[in-house]
């Protein structure tokens, strides 16, 4: 099978984040590229990683996660959930994820903690924020943020590493940098005086058509999928 159109967007993309890191000041930073698999075959995903070198992945529907794991997984493989997830449905990914980014409910927290303890594992999370407050969308209120962070504390199977957000569909693309620069500004403010934490957190943001705009706004995880896979 010809995957010369993966080592074409791959490039691209890369290309993409090291001038978007360049244009920002920051070229001594790492951004991880996360690629998105939602749409992609297994063997598109055994390409990029085994031929391409991308280590990170995300999975957003937890059937198909677990219908294709089994086929994809290696020791340098972190797979990612970055999709809705449904409290009955942590037992079946806990062991299978390397972070869970949208943890938005005090409800998915106590089931995540559960179902770690019970593999003596603890598990990294990102808080996902709506930072376009729409009705619509999963996530918590940049309000709600700061409270439900400090009640993670009491769960000691739940390591909280940072967050995420998707922000809204914007038609500019200098609309998408004042959602992400406000979900930065917010992260680093509860980051460092609600939770007095020394070290920056993790902040996914950015997909296909906004990596750039959240590179440049500060995001240390971007999540591309669409413009990976296209042919």
């Amino acid at each position: 099978m010809d995957h010369s159109y993966l080592d074409r967007n791959v490039a691209e993309i890369r290309a993409l984040m090291e001038k978007a890191k360049k244009d920002a000041g920051r070229d001594g930073d790492e951004v991880t590229l996360l690629a998105a698999i939602k749409s992609a075959e297994v063997e598109e995903i055994k390409y990029i990683h085994e031929r391409l070198g991308i280590n990170d992945v995300g999975e957003n529907r937890v059937q198909q996660l677990l219908e294709r794991y089994e086929q994809i997984k290696t020791d340098k493989l972190r797979v990612h959930f970055i999709g809705k997830l449904q409290t009955n449905k942590v037992k079946y990914i806990i062991d299978k994820v390397s972070m869970i980014h949208s943890l938005d409910s005090l409800k998915l927290a106590e089931q995540i903690n559960k179902q770690a303890e019970k593999h003596g594992i603890v598990m990294d999370v990102l808080v996902e924020i709506n930072s376009g407050e729409e009705e619509n969308k999963s996530g918590l209120m940049p309000d709600e943020v700061a409270d439900f962070c400090l009640q993670l504390e009491q769960f000691k199977s739940i390591n909280l590493r940072g967050f995420m957000t998707m922000a809204p569909k914007c038609e500019k693309k200098d609309d998408y940098c004042k959602y992400f620069c406000k979900t930065y500004k917010l992260c680093l403010d509860i980051w460092t005086k609600k939770l007095h934490n020394i070290d920056r957190p993790i902040i996914s943001m950015g997909m296909s058509e906004s990596f750039c705009e959240a590179i440049a706004e500060g995001a240390d995880i971007v999540r591309v999928g669409r413009s990976m896979f296209k042919k």
